[in-house]
């Protein structure tokens, strides 16, 4: 595997790292949290959203694979537990995904512009909703870990 490859894949990796530092360091009460006064998502929520918009990318794959994934119901707030499962099945399964994608010279099924765009987009939205989830439990009064906040933004550490 060539240099670029290798960094292509760690980039995941690093960003996989990330999401499960912030989901292992929520409190629980930190997944109820909800600034919706209409019902819409609470922070468990937003995390299981975050999930099944892998789950979309790779259930084909899953199954080809042996490890087939599972999606979570729209309206359902999974525990931490459920969280952290079913984000080290994806982060592992797109890990998997992506390798077979730079051995088929970057090309993505259903993602023309190609595997290191497809990235970009993955890490980017999974990103947005953790700086939203972060945001509705600092303005619910949820406490976190002052070294979560920070260790986010290590990446040559993490």
């Amino acid at each position: 595997m060539s240099t670029l490859s290798s960094q292509i894949l760690e980039t995941w990796r690093i960003h996989q790292r990330i999401t499960l530092l912030f989901l292992e360091n929520v409190p629980e009460e930190g997944f109820k949290a909800t600034l919706s006064q209409r019902g819409g998502r609470d922070v468990a929520r937003q995390m299981a959203h975050v999930h099944n918009v892998r789950v979309v990318r790779l259930t084909s794959f899953s199954k080809k694979i042996g490890n087939p994934v599972k999606e979570f119901a729209a309206d359902y707030s999974p525990t931490k537990t459920e969280l952290l499962e079913a984000f080290r099945q994806t982060g592992e399964v797109m890990e998997k995904y992506i390798e077979k994608c730079i051995e088929n010279d970057g090309v993505v099924p259903n993602f023309q512009r190609g595997v290191v765009p497809m990235i970009g987009y993955y890490i980017s939205h999974e990103d947005h909703h953790r700086g939203h989830a972060l945001l509705t439990m600092k303005q619910c009064g949820v406490k976190l870990p002052d070294a979560l906040k920070m260790s986010i933004w290590e990446w040559n550490k993490i």
